[in-house]
């Protein structure tokens, strides 16, 4: 395994990293990951996590990033509101 694959959490984080494992309870493993801060005012900040475990039961969304698009993006002017967190 060596996706580089999105994860939104239930708090509302942006979590982005290398998938190298999970279990039954999609609890997943992710390395060289990082967390994207989106802010109306500056550009997504980018916050070094390194090797990082997210408990299945808090993940909201996981996706495979694709690489050369997300290459492309000048993530300094992009401009977005945080995600809010999911109410049950």
């Amino acid at each position: 395994m060596s996706e580089i694959i999105s994860v939104i959490t239930n708090d509302g984080r942006n979590i982005v990293g290398v998938l190298k494992g999970f279990d039954q309870a999609t609890n997943i493993i992710l390395d060289e990951s990082h967390e994207r801060v989106f802010s109306t005012k500056e550009g997504v900040q980018q916050h070094v996590l390194g090797l990082y475990i997210i408990r299945g039961d808090n993940i909201g969304v996981i996706g495979e990033l694709d690489e050369v698009l997300d290459a492309s993006l000048d993530f300094s002017k992009l401009r977005a509101h945080p995600l809010k967190p999911v109410v049950h």
